[in-house]
């Protein structure tokens, strides 16, 4: 394997294991024993474990992206907004890990910026924004509608963490294109 396919390899099992036991929580110890590789090895890929779970977040990110502006393409409107709505939903409901990531991803820059690390998050702000511009051009360029649409995913997230069940009311005002998916 080349360093490029263990450093994928990496980010990968990264995501699982940060996925499950948050920033503070992981070790670079189980990531490297997932990967099959040393701790020296793990070390030569990525300077240290913050740019191995910044790695793994923004991808985590940039994949959501990316399923977001696939599912979007062709479309314009309601119609373009619905299908993004539906495929995030499939992809919170079909992907845990995705949606764990995530949850972690906030939690380690809350508490990295509540300690006064504000570089910690700067690159993970970046690929949000990235997804939020692509949200914003597919929407019409309509603030509202975008600020609308990605808070509705916060709320999904939320109430995918939290277990509450798809008839549950706390799910009564998410879009109808994503409640259709079972």
């Amino acid at each position: 394997m080349s360093a490029e396919e263990r450093r994928e390899s990496v980010v990968r099992a990264a995501i699982t294991e940060f996925a499950r036991g948050g920033y503070n929580g992981t070790s670079t110890e189980v990531i490297a024993r997932r990967v099959g590789v040393s701790q020296p090895y793990l070390f030569r890929l990525f300077p240290n474990k913050q740019a191995i779970f910044i790695a793994a977040a923004e991808r985590c990110l940039e994949d959501t992206r990316g399923v977001l502006v696939a599912a979007s393409e062709g479309l314009e409107g309601e119609e373009a907004l619905h299908a993004m709505a539906r495929t995030y939903q499939r992809l919170i409901v079909d992907d845990g890990e995705k949606l764990m990531m995530q949850m972690q991803t906030y939690a380690a820059v809350a508490a990295a910026e509540a300690s006064g690390d504000h570089a910690f998050g700067e690159t993970l702000r970046a690929a949000w924004a990235r997804m939020w511009d692509d949200v914003h051009m597919v929407v019409g360029a309509d603030e509202n509608e975008t600020a609308t649409f990605l808070a509705f995913g916060m709320l999904v997230n939320t109430l995918a963490s939290l277990g509450f069940p798809a008839g549950h009311r706390a799910w009564s005002r998410v879009y109808d294109s994503a409640m259709s998916v079972e």
